[in-house]
């Protein structure tokens, strides 16, 4: 592999190490850990901060992924016209990557409605408390689902990264040499 592959590469996977890990942390260390705080209406404001620290972080992380995701496919573009697998495995991540996407813009859009509601507090982030209007209940409700949604999307994108991997190993591409040769005498 190129060293402008192992850049890509690089790109590709560490900005995913950042979009998966920043989404795992957020649920269950920013978003339980502001859940204990003894006054309600702190919980949100807390929470909101922090993940408003994070948003840019996370943007990188996703361009960073996205530009590597790109650089990969254009250098592989040989390969991918070959290879069932590998394209079915690109074209099946792209799909995942969409969603991802979509559902992390989603959530950043009802973590800023939370934030709106911050004053009314509530029992944990994605948990509505006594006082707690219909309205941040209801955005609660769907921030409970994305904030697992998230690192099970991007999780699955890491194994399929690493199934990516596992397909330009030496012997694969040795393998679908050998069999291409004696198909096309």
């Amino acid at each position: 592999m190129s060293d402008q592959h192992t850049v890509l590469r690089s790109l590709h996977d560490l900005g995913l190490a950042a979009w998966f890990g920043g989404t795992l942390m957020g649920a269950v260390g920013l978003n339980g850990a502001t859940a204990k705080a003894t006054d309600p209406t702190e919980r949100l404001r807390l929470s909101s901060i922090g993940w408003g620290r994070w948003a840019p972080v996370e943007l990188a992380a996703i361009v960073t992924h996205g530009i590597g995701g790109v650089g990969l496919i254009v250098g592989n573009t040989g390969r991918l016209a070959v290879q069932g697998e590998a394209r079915s495995n690109t074209l099946v991540k792209l799909g995942f990557t969409a969603l991802a996407g979509t559902a992390t813009l989603y959530s950043a859009f009802l973590g800023t409605r939370i934030a709106k509601h911050a004053n009314e507090g509530a029992e944990g982030v994605t948990e509505p408390g006594g006082a707690t209007s219909g309205e941040l209940t209801n955005v609660q409700r769907q921030q409970k689902v994305l904030q697992w949604t998230l690192p099970a999307l991007t999780g699955v994108l890491v194994v399929l990264a690493a199934q990516q991997g596992e397909q330009q190993r030496p012997a694969a591409g040795f393998l679908q040499r050998t069999v291409g040769s004696v198909l096309h005498r």
